[in-house]
């Protein structure tokens, strides 16, 4: 099988002391693609520095929501340049989270503003990070001439929402919260989306999936969430993984071979 994680964060520090063990046992269970996803310029600057050094690791670059605050000035000018190199494949993640508020609001709002137009006028993906946002997300989009491919990572919402995230032509990707057991919401959802548009990712280091539940995730665990996409689908594993590889190709426009 081909897998492909399409959302990680193997930069982050909690896989300083076996990230190279980490990715190898990513390739070793098939899964042949991550995207590491930066969440402010340094993080960024690293997921570059894995892309360029790891056959199958591609880059995003944004600044995140609990970011927004303490983004520089001249930060949509050092994104710019980031998105021009060949391993960076979207920008992200950016949006909205109500649920830490770790940045004002308003600020949220216009850092996500700005990184959207950006986007736009470099035709590149988003990924969009939300929570507990889901209605302000919907306006805001709503509120948009123009919006970008993208992804809604992570999806933690109902099937209602869902819905109208794919009516506004954007992807939906599952993590490991989708095997939990106390999970009716997403289970319903992951049925509710058209197959062209699934994706399944990890968020690793966090959100682990069942059984690996409360610990470390990464990107070799996204196995565990594929199968339950798959018997939630009613099909075989194989199958689904194919399934969400091309989608994740299309997207980020990557050659599927």
């Amino acid at each position: 099988m081909n897998i492909f994680d399409t959302h990680c964060h193997l930069d982050d520090e909690k896989f300083d002391e076996d990230r190279e063990e980490a990715y190898q046992r990513m390739i070793d269970a098939d899964v042949k693609r991550c995207v590491c996803v930066g969440s402010d310029l340094p993080s960024s600057r690293r997921c570059i520095s894995l892309a360029n050094t790891h056959a199958g690791v591609f880059a995003a670059v944004g600044v995140h929501p609990h970011e927004a605050k303490d983004a520089p000035p001249d930060y949509l000018d050092t994104l710019r340049d980031m998105l021009k190199q060949p391993r960076v494949v979207a920008l992200g993640e950016i949006g909205l989270d109500y649920y830490y508020d770790l940045s004002p609001r308003d600020v949220q709002k216009r850092i996500l503003a700005e990184q959207l137009e950006l986007a736009v006028s470099l035709d590149m993906p988003v990924i969009f990070h939300i929570r507990d946002a889901q209605g302000d997300m919907v306006d805001f989009f709503r509120s948009r001439k123009r919006l970008p491919a993208g992804i809604i990572h992570c999806f933690s919402g109902s099937p209602e929402i869902a819905r109208e995230y794919v009516k506004m032509g954007f992807y939906i990707s599952f993590a490991g919260p989708l095997t939990f057991k106390k999970a009716p919401h997403l289970q319903a959802a992951v049925q509710e989306v058209p197959l062209d548009r699934l994706l399944v990712e990890t968020d690793s280091p966090y959100l682990s999936p069942e059984p690996r539940r409360g610990r470390r995730n990464e990107p070799a665990q996204v196995v565990f969430t594929l199968s339950k996409m798959a018997e939630l689908r009613g099909l075989p594993v194989d199958e689904m993984a194919e399934i969400t590889w091309n989608n994740a190709c299309e997207l980020y426009r990557i050659p599927r071979d």
